[in-house]
């Protein structure tokens, strides 16, 4: 049973509150806790000149601004904290304002806990946002009215009053967000696990531990979905509270989202052939197994047909940029691990021109070179982790004498130039670089559309 938001309101009116983070997410929390009566500071790294109009808007409406490299010295005797999704939990001064009383709590986990509709929430390492998306159009495709967030999509939390009782909500979470988190939606995804993040997680264990929290406070009657093909997330089954359906593209399955032949099953019954879907590659055929498994109890087979069969995929996810004197140019800034990009080279017929490096995460390239090398043509690198990558294909080279060319680029203006230059009629370039965006660009979505930009310009 959720909590009566009137509850929250309560509680929250005359609170002296911190909102950690003016960004995306939080503006409207902000925004909305004024409403509701809280006594609101708003912090961030960021100078008054940085954040721009919406600073005046917020002096103007009494919130207490605390800005600059240090300003999370003056983090004290707060009622309650919500956190940036990217600030750790453990952070020395949450720990303080913890053990002083505070409540610590996110926007995402506020809304979690309050909202009266029933919520379908998707974590993993790769997927999530295409499956999310899936979920949400099968939906919408069934009569409901629904909402997305988390990730994607708007901030829900301000919108919760909108909200009603037989409205779909469906969430894109980060292993950020559900660090920490003892609350859990009602239909629980992990599409799966592979080592990701490790430049804020303390090890693989924290990372895995943190996407569990998805399924880990949930009841009995909840639903949670697994990928039976991947090693991590087959292995918390064992775990479940809740109902468990899995799906598998390797193993026919009685229950659950299963590949036979050519054709999508849901516990048992059909919903299209391989052939009718429009997404490249064996990753989107377990993306929407995923979401037929998430959706199964509440909407028709007909509805996931319709949308299996006409969704055309979300921006820079394998999207297909132009056609230049017969080379194709993908771009799938997305790809922020090799795991990922693994995924999207395998739904290309033939070894691509593939264009990545960039913000280092933390994680290891070996898998990228000794899965990846008979998929690749010319690999050009960039970014902070160029030499890193390299290194893995040297490795590759040393210890089973397999070769690939390999191009160093400055920037990814030149990494396409030179792309363009050897790529003849036939090839496909792809940007999909194993690394966040964060040496060059502000997240994946600017460096996607910079690729989108150069290309349209050859």
């Amino acid at each position: 049973m959720k909590d009566d938001f009137r509850n929250f309101k309560r509680f929250i009116n005359g609170k002296k509150t911190a909102v950690v983070g003016i960004g995306i997410s939080n503006k409207p929390l902000i925004d909305f806790l004024i409403k509701l009566g809280a006594q609101v500071s708003a912090f961030d790294k960021k100078n008054e000149n940085q954040i721009g109009e919406y600073a005046k808007k917020l002096k103007d409406n009494g919130v207490k601004l605390v800005l600059g490299q240090n300003y999370l010295e003056d983090l004290n005797n707060f009622d309650v904290i919500f956190k940036t999704p990217s600030m750790r939990i453990d952070s020395p001064a949450l720990t303080a304002e913890k053990n002083k009383g505070a409540y610590i709590t996110s926007e995402i986990e506020e809304f979690i806990k309050y909202c009266p509709a029933k919520i379908y929430g998707v974590t993993g390492s790769d997927g999530k946002t295409t499956t999310t998306t899936l979920i949400y159009s099968i939906l919408k495709e069934e009569g409901y009215k629904s909402w997305v967030g988390g990730n994607i999509g708007i901030p829900l939390f301000s919108k919760i009053e909108e909200i009603k009782s037989d409205d779909k909500v469906v969430l894109e979470l980060s292993s950020f967000q559900l660090m920490g988190m003892d609350v859990s939606p009602e239909v629980a995804v992990v599409t799966n696990i592979s080592p990701n993040h490790l430049d804020i997680h303390k090890d693989m264990e924290e990372y895995v531990n943190a996407k569990k929290n998805i399924f880990k406070h949930q009841s009995s009657n909840d639903l949670v979905i697994l990928n039976k093909d991947n090693e991590y997330t087959n292995s918390m089954v064992k775990e479940a509270i809740g109902r468990i359906k899995q799906f598998s593209i390797k193993d026919e399955l009685k229950s659950g989202g299963c590949l036979k032949g050519d054709t999508l099953y849901i516990d048992g019954i059909e919903v299209c052939k391989t052939n009718e879907i429009k997404l490249m590659g064996m990753h989107n055929v377990a993306n929407f197994l995923t979401a037929f498994a998430a959706v199964k109890d509440d909407v028709s087979i007909q509805s996931m047909k319709k949308v299996a069969t006409t969704f055309q995929g979300v921006e820079h996810r394998c999207e297909f940029v132009r056609e230049l004197e017969g080379v194709k140019y993908y771009n799938d800034s997305i790809a922020t691990s090799p795991t990922r990009v693994l995924a999207g080279l395998k739904a290309f017929d033939r070894p691509v021109i593939l264009i990545a490096g960039g913000y280092d995460k933390k994680i290891p390239f070996d898998i990228l070179a000794e899965e990846g090398y008979s998929k690749i043509k010319t690999l050009i690198l960039m970014g902070d982790t160029k030499d890193k990558i390299l290194e893995a294909f040297h490795k590759l080279k040393e210890e089973k004498n397999i070769e690939v060319k390999i191009i160093l680029a400055d920037s990814l203006e030149d990494a396409v130039n030179k792309a363009n230059k050897i790529a003849t009629k036939g090839d496909i370039v792809t940007l999909s670089p194993a690394c966040a965006s964060f040496d060059a660009y502000p997240n994946f979505e600017a460096r996607g559309n910079e690729f989108k930009k150069l290309i349209n310009k050859l």
